[in-house]
C-alpha cells in the first residue's frame, strides 16, 4: 500500500503542478486552491501531499473534475481498481487512431439509446453539423430559404 500511496500521491502532485498549483511553497497557496477546487477538505490534499493516506472517493472525484482527469483514471493510479475493473466503453475502444471511420448519423443514434420515434427528429437535427465531402460544414436546407 505504501508504494500504491507513493506512486499515486507523486501522479497527482505532477497533475497539480501541470495545472499551475504551486503545492511546493507553504505559503504558495496551491494546497488551497486545489482543495477549494475539487470541494474537499485542505487537510485532505495535505495528507494525499505528505503521503499519509490514500484519499476516499469524494475526494478523488473532486480531484478527478478540479485537475481535469477522468475519475477512471484517478481511481486506476490510486490502486483502488483496475482496468479490467473499469473497462472503456466498446465505442471508446473500438475507435483507435488507426480507425479514422466516422460514427454515421444512425450508430450515433443507437449508442445514444434516440428512440425510434424521436430518431428522424435526431437525424435532421444533428445532420447540418457534419461535415461535407469538401471539409465545409453542409448548410442547412430549409423549406423556402433563399
Amino acid at each position: 500500500m505504501k508504494d500504491t500511496l507513493e506512486e499515486f500521491a507523486a501522479w497527482m502532485e505532477d497533475l497539480m503542478r501541470s495545472r499551475g498549483y504551486d503545492i511546493d511553497h507553504p505559503r504558495g497557496g496551491g494546497r488551497s486552491k486545489v482543495a477549494d477546487d475539487a470541494g474537499v477538505h485542505r487537510a485532505a490534499v495535505t495528507r494525499l501531499l505528505q503521503r499519509q493516506s490514500m484519499p476516499d472517493l469524494t475526494t478523488m472525484r473532486g480531484l478527478a473534475r478540479a485537475l481535469d482527469v477522468p475519475v477512471r483514471d484517478v481511481l486506476i493510479q490510486s490502486g483502488k481498481l483496475t482496468e479490467d475493473d473499469l473497462p472503456l466503453p466498446v465505442a471508446a475502444s473500438r475507435h483507435s487512431t488507426a480507425d479514422s471511420r466516422r460514427v454515421t448519423l444512425e450508430e450515433a443514434a443507437n449508442l445514444l439509446g434516440i428512440p425510434d420515434e424521436r430518431r428522424a427528429l435526431f437525424l435532421q437535427v444533428t445532420a447540418p453539423f457534419l461535415p461535407s465531402e469538401d471539409g465545409t460544414a453542409q448548410r442547412r436546407q430549409t423549406a423556402g430559404a433563399d
